[in-house]
């Protein structure tokens, strides 16, 4: 069922604290973790504690909890000292996705080149 925790979801497992992860912030409603394989010197996931498949989806059925999200996303930035970073959602295995549990990608650190990959 959508939100609901899922057994085979690794970001559900990291919320329920069956898997560990470098946690950096934590809300009712969000966690953000250190990326396993950063891909800048910054590189922080921030994740809704329910379950839904990707941004859009959280979007369609708990939209208050990706503003959660996205919110978090700042707040990270300014815990890291950021001046200039990233936000990114990946969406779907094309693009990259490889956990479908919703995600920010909080990038910073370096410059970040655009177009992107």
């Amino acid at each position: 069922m959508a939100g609901e925790p899922q057994d085979d979801c690794l970001f559900c497992k990291i919320v329920a604290g069956r898997i560990p992860a470098t946690v950096v912030r934590e809300t009712e409603t969000t966690v953000a973790f250190r990326d396993i394989n950063p891909q800048a010197p910054t590189h922080i996931l921030v994740i809704p504690k329910v379950h839904h498949p990707d941004a859009v989806a959280l979007a369609n059925a708990e939209p208050a909890i990706l503003a959660d999200v996205v919110r978090e996303t700042g707040e990270v930035a300014s815990d890291e000292k950021l001046d200039s970073y990233r936000v990114v959602f990946n969406t779907g295995s094309g693009a990259g996705q490889t956990v479908f549990h919703a995600h920010a990608h909080v990038l910073g650190g370096r410059g970040l080149q655009w177009p992107p990959g």
